[in-house]
């Protein structure tokens, strides 16, 4: 007999072809998280006929069943411009479309800080993101096959015959796919699970500290182990054995490096003190129905995306305007770059959101505002925008 170690513990995530059944995996499959609370929810069918007694008589066999789980984990590029991160299957899951990959291009002349001109078709639409200079940059329009106009301005405009790096972008969509989350622990014979049928309810990026994060919850299908496996749960025939081995991607960027830029025509900030980006999906299942003792689908709800901030207040003018802007509820850009380095960059755009009045906090050195409560707008699952480079 041996302890189960907890650092022992592997992570591998799929995206499902068909909700619930349980995808084939493989070691580029693996992620790396802080933690991955995976818990299994039974329906507790207590009995209330009369009995003749004041002794309880138990609960009745059966009853529904459902999954719930959060990964917390730093937040992580691919390691190269226009390579997915470990959590690819997380972000598809919670924004809904099917990923946008562009490989990259090369400038040509006449390019300026939101004009960006390529020496040959590019590809893009709106929504994916070009990185230059250690910097990644959102297209809104494109005039052409071979130019892009992007906001906000880069810091200088790509130099002719320069590269212009890739990124791998995740569209909002108005249905979700769902997943399947593998869970394996030494020794072998230890319980080893699978949530299956997974629906990434909400989304947290985190801007603090020495590493930002982000974290995923939602609601599964089921969870299965190792343990009380039967043929045919998730579509299996047998519980899968752990890959041969695991790849991951990227490492995890550090804190403090990054840029927001705020403002009807943005301006950029350079005294953001701590964030918080969260996307909520409003899911519910398909839990209702009888004949069955788990959900049947995903059931999203109306999208909610929430971006919190705090800066060091300052007395230059996109300060000011912001202020007034939060006063007269007029909406803002706001997007917000993290890490400084080509293949290790995260992005997330939204052209529209009307930040609240800010919370004064006084109580150190320097006078703090804290916007709360600002929820991003659109008009055809594009509030948000997010990309990796």
């Amino acid at each position: 007999m041996s302890y189960v170690s907890s650092n022992l513990n592997r992570f591998y995530a799929a995206v499902e072809t068909a909700y619930g059944v349980v995808p084939t995996i493989a070691g580029e499959d693996a992620f790396r998280a802080l933690s991955a609370d995976l818990e299994l929810v039974q329906q507790y069918l207590e009995r209330h006929d009369k009995s003749g007694s004041r002794s309880f008589a138990g609960i009745a066999a059966g009853g529904r069943r459902q999954a719930r789980f959060e990964i917390e984990a730093y937040l992580m590029s691919g390691g190269q411009p226009g390579s997915a991160p470990d959590l690819a299957p997380f972000y598809q899951a919670v924004c809904g479309a099917t990923p946008l990959v562009f490989a990259g291009g090369t400038a040509a002349a006449g390019c300026t800080t939101t004009l960006v001109a390529f020496s040959a078709p590019h590809g893009l639409q709106a929504g994916q993101a070009i990185g230059s200079g250690g910097e990644l940059r959102f297209v809104t329009a494109v005039p052409n096959a071979t130019s892009v106009e992007v906001s906000p301005a880069f810091s200088a405009a790509p130099v002719e015959s320069s590269a212009i790096l890739g990124s791998v972008a995740y569209p909002l969509a108005a249905t979700l796919p769902s997943i399947s989350i593998f869970d394996y622990w030494d020794p072998p014979a230890a319980q080893q699970r699978i949530l299956n049928g997974g629906a990434v309810d909400t989304m947290t990026v985190e801007v603090k500290g020495d590493f930002h994060t982000v974290k995923f919850a939602g609601h599964g299908q089921d969870l299965i182990d190792s343990f009380t496996f039967t043929a045919g749960q998730g579509g299996l025939a047998a519980f899968p054995a752990e890959p041969a081995g695991r790849a991951y991607a990227g490492s995890p960027m550090a804190g403090h490096f990054g840029q927001l830029w705020l403002g009807a025509s943005p301006s950029q900030f350079s005294t953001l003190v701590a964030a918080s980006l969260k996307l909520e999906n409003g899911i519910e299942l398909r839990n209702n129905e009888v004949g069955s003792a788990v959900p049947l689908g995903i059931a999203p709800g109306d999208r909610q995306v929430k971006f919190d901030f705090d800066l060091y207040e300052t007395d230059d003018a996109a300060t000011q305007a912001l202020y007034v802007a939060a006063r007269d509820r007029s909406p803002v850009i706001a997007f917000l770059q993290l890490g400084g380095a080509a293949g290790h960059l995260f992005g997330a755009y939204m052209k529209a959101i009307e930040p609240q009045p800010p919370h004064y906090d006084d109580g150190a050195r320097h006078l703090k505002w804290s916007f709360t409560g600002a929820r991003a707008s659109g008009s055809a699952d594009d509030e948000l925008w997010v990309a990796f480079g």
